[in-house]
């Protein structure tokens, strides 16, 4: 998954101006005064950036993951959860909190653009997009807006949820954490002295809050949250933070902690790293050894390891792995701030973009038929009204679908299909089932994705090995990236310890429910 991280993104300024050492040490904030109604057993899920099931069984089977192992063998693995989409970091944490897709809780990417207020939202990626698009901007984005107002108030988390119910939870390191207790952050002083942010920021967040150095509880994380750290947003600052929890006696009934490293270490060598998955293991080795010995760990605690995307392998050919939008559409005008009225707006999530036809002069059919030329992209989608369109440059047809038809998915999602149903490469039943095969829960997913915003919006998503760039863009090739709707970015495993009940569904989206069902509450 993109983690690349909000945090670090925020503070592009200061790396600039070399202040690396002057961040100043942020106050410790206290347990006190937290609501403690403890179910049987507290919940603890642990989200493992970029987590892959065949590279995850490889290293327990060379003995490098001993944790994970232990609570594989001593629990249940399911191979293949479907992540929400675009496969990016912030769209997927907001799907788990809510349990919703795009299309209810309104959070369209890492990347899209704001029509009514004519500019891009970024919540930081490579330094190119984050400078193009303002730092300070990526910035509120980033630490204000994107809990406070782009997340749909008309649905609920699950720390408000629980809240509600009078149970505590925990979030740690968690981009998305809207709840309803209040925190201060912690702004570093060269932040505000920049005019980055303001002095002092509330946030909406669940009982225990923890962001690296913006909201911490443990003083070992001092050594851990400077801007080569990056600012607390890493898995150890995560251990640390859990572990005062445990040591504490002060673990909510419900805990989301993040484990993030090994996003960039994927992104950098490919879904084949291994190096991720070891660092992994070793928080959570320090995490089960704050327990008198993992056998009670598990009694005391259910624990759920997930990941939250797959990636592809990029070609490190960067003229065949790179589709650069703006040279595929170079008779357009592209939006930037500098160009606010041009005739397009490219939004890239890696292996997926948004692309807003902001003129109305600019006819749909004409980009479509452009895009279609270029054999490495897998699907082009649009809407009309609750109508989704789909084409493809590997079809002459072009697929059309809604909801409340005849036609039933694997999820008893009724949808009504006319066209070439092989461009989302779906197999019709004869008893008019419908069966996911490259694409995984595609109708939803993709109609969550394309109803997530108005406007004349086009989605673009890469065939495995290719990524999308514009001119602003941090690419992975010869690497690995994610964003798409295809298998090999959205299919993760999940491993369940100290409880017998796992998921009845294989989606991501559908966790939110059966953890309040774990926790007694549905």
């Amino acid at each position: 998954m993109k983690r690349k991280l909000i945090v670090a993104a925020i503070f592009v300024a200061v790396i600039c101006a070399s202040f690396l050492l002057a961040l100043s040490i942020s106050p410790l904030k206290k347990l006190e005064g937290q609501i403690m109604k403890n179910p049987n057993k507290p919940v603890v899920l642990i989200v493992v950036d970029s987590l892959m099931n065949e590279p995850l069984q490889k290293v327990i089977k060379e003995g490098d993951a001993p944790a994970l192992a232990y609570l594989m063998n001593n629990g249940q693995l399911h191979q293949e959860m479907i992540s929400s989409y675009p496969t990016m970091s912030v769209t997927i944490d907001s799907t788990l909190l809510t349990g919703t897709y795009p299309d209810q809780h309104q959070v369209p990417g890492l990347i899209w653009f704001k029509e009514e207020e004519n500019r891009m939202i970024s919540y930081g990626s490579g330094i190119g997009e984050i400078w193009s698009n303002g730092v300070k901007n990526v910035a509120l984005d980033s630490v204000v807006h994107l809990n406070s107002s782009h997340l749909s108030k008309e649905v609920q988390t699950i720390h408000e949820e629980l809240a509600h119910r009078n149970l505590s939870s925990a979030s740690i390191n968690g981009l998305l954490y809207r709840g309803n207790f209040q925190h201060r952050l912690n702004i570093p002083k060269l932040i505000t002295v920049a005019d980055l942010l303001p002095k002092n920021i509330d946030v909406n967040g669940p009982a225990i809050f923890s962001l690296g150095t913006l909201s911490q509880y443990n003083s070992e994380n001092n050594r851990y949250k400077f801007v080569w750290n990056r600012l607390g947003v890493n898995n150890q600052f995560t251990a640390n933070e859990l572990n005062y929890l445990i040591d504490q006696k002060m673990l909510p009934p419900f805990t989301l902690a993040y484990l993030p490293d090994a996003d960039a270490s994927i992104h950098k060598h490919g879904p084949e790293d291994l190096k991720g998955i070891q660092k992994a293991d070793q928080a959570v080795q320090n995490i089960l050894n704050r327990f008198p010995s993992w056998e009670e760990a598990i009694q005391e605690v259910t624990w759920i390891i997930l990941g939250d995307s797959g990636q592809s392998i990029v070609t490190d050919d960067k003229e065949t792995a790179l589709i650069d939008l703006n040279q595929l559409l170079k008779d357009y005008t592209f939006w930037e701030r500098k160009n606010p009225n041009a005739q397009l707006a490219v939004a890239v999530n890696e292996r997926m973009s948004y692309i807003y036809l902001t003129d109305p002069q600019v006819e749909l059919s004409e980009i479509v038929n452009v895009l279609k030329e270029d054999e490495r992209i897998g699907f082009i989608a649009w809407k009309s009204g609750q109508t989704n369109y789909v084409v493809s440059p590997q079809s002459d047809g072009e697929l059309e679908f809604s909801r409340e038809g005849k036609f039933i998915d694997e999820y008893n999602q009724a949808w009504r299909i006319a066209g070439d149903a092989s461009i989302l490469d779906l197999n019709i039943t004869k008893e008019q089932r419908i069966v996911y095969q490259d694409y995984p829960d595609a109708l939803a997913r993709l109609h969550g994705a394309l109803h997530s915003q108005e406007g004349r919006v086009i989605i673009v998503d890469a065939k495995p090995s290719y990524e999308f760039i514009e001119k602003h863009s941090h690419d992975h090739a010869g690497g690995g990236a994610h964003g798409s709707l295809h298998k090999v970015d959205s299919i993760v495993p999940i491993i369940v310890t100290g409880e017998s009940e796992l998921p009845e569904s294989d989606r991501l989206v559908d966790l939110k429910k059966w953890i309040l069902q774990l926790l007694g509450e549905s």
